[in-house]
């Protein structure tokens, strides 16, 4: 056998050598694996904050269309306590993780029937920080004539028949992503999560406003922008 030289020696056992293609490998594939795991994750959070959002425009829309007082000989009324009551609760139920009023805000409107047979935002209530408005107007919008065609989607507007309500509730939620705002920014809507729901109101109900009670309680004006 012919020996070879030492430097060529040491070459061939270096091209043998195959301790370190596993290392080598997983270097390589490492970026992939992480980029992987990281958008799984990102999109599992974000499904669940659209179902956490979802959830709660249903769950505040369908409250907000039963409460009142239960007074079997008038038509029931409804007190700012009442609708205090739904977003706290809310809140308590989206959970810490979300934070719905730091990072959003809710919106209930009550679309009804004006003497004009138009429809009008009787009105509104929001709580949350994010400086948002509604999509369809303030409370008043509508409150004469037949402009205002209603709310939802343009061409299928939810309308409220005569001496009845709707309750019309958006939720609007800046989303907190896991890897980073540019990320929200790039695959959702101005990293903004928006969820609808709308509930006939049921039973009769007093439809000349809201009531207060004694002590008076916090009124939810849409001018303020607070969570609590």
């Amino acid at each position: 056998m012919i020996a070879l030289p030492k430097p060529l020696a040491c070459l061939r056992q270096l091209w043998r050598d195959r301790s370190g293609v596993a290392f080598v490998e997983f270097a390589y594939a490492l970026p992939i694996l992480l980029v992987l795991s990281m958008s799984g994750l990102e999109i599992a959070n974000l499904a669940v904050n659209n179902m956490r959002v979802s959830q709660a425009a249903m769950h505040i829309g369908d409250n907000a269309s039963r409460i009142g007082d239960r007074d079997a000989l008038v038509a029931q009324k409804i007190y700012e306590s009442d609708i205090n009551d739904i977003l706290i609760g809310m809140n308590i139920q989206a959970g810490s993780q979300t934070d719905l009023f730091e990072n959003g805000r809710v919106i209930i409107s009550s679309l009804e029937m004006n003497s004009d047979g138009g429809q009008w935002i009787h009105w509104q209530r929001c709580m949350g920080k994010k400086n948002v408005a509604s999509a369809y107007g303030p409370e008043g919008t509508g409150a004469t004539g037949t402009d205002f065609k209603g709310m939802g989607v343009d061409g299928k507007e939810l309308k409220a028949t005569s001496g009845q309500a709707v309750i019309f509730v958006e939720v609007i939620y800046d989303y907190q992503p896991i890897i980073g705002n540019d990320w929200a920014m790039r695959h959702i809507n101005n990293g903004e999560i928006r969820s609808t729901a709308a509930f006939n109101v049921r039973g009769s109900r007093d439809l000349s406003g809201i009531f207060q009670t004694n002590p008076p309680a916090t009124v939810r004006s849409c001018n303020k922008f607070e969570a609590s």
